[in-house]
């Protein structure tokens, strides 16, 4: 069997970004490197979830969490998250923070977050590309 090893660093010369959902960092060896496209707040039928950003922060997990069960995986193996957030819900992040220590209790990923003028349609409010990491993933030529 292939052996993943994966370490969150939060080394305590850092700000505790525990608190906020995420690490400062996640040391990766041995594995297979998954990067995901942005997703946003849409249902699987190309729905938006609501207006709300619970709503699309939750459904864009959801999306990022169907992707990688489609590859054997689960959202243990996501190592580093970009979140992008609308303008408009800047002072919602607190939202964001709740959903990811629900969906990251235990070493959660690095992420960056960036506060960015719209996303591609105006009622979208966040945007969450994901990387993770697959023990022994075989691609088929």
């Amino acid at each position: 069997m292939h052996i993943l090893k994966r370490k969150p660093l939060n080394p305590s010369n850092l700000p505790n970004t525990l608190i906020e959902g995420h690490s400062q960092a996640v040391l990766v060896e041995g594995c297979t490197r998954v990067l995901m496209s942005s997703q946003v707040g849409i249902d699987s039928e190309g729905e938006l979830a609501g207006p709300e950003l619970a709503e699309q922060t939750k459904a864009a997990l959801d999306n990022v969490e169907r992707l990688l069960t489609g590859l054997g995986g689960d959202l243990s193996r996501v190592v580093m998250l970009r979140i992008y957030l609308a303008e408009s819900a800047r002072y919602d992040q607190h939202v964001v923070m709740e959903a990811l220590k629900h969906r990251f209790p235990v070493a959660p990923p690095a992420a960056t977050w960036l506060i960015v003028h719209g996303l591609a349609e105006p009622e979208w409010l966040i945007a969450i590309e994901a990387e993770a990491v697959l023990p022994g993933f075989v691609l088929n030529s």
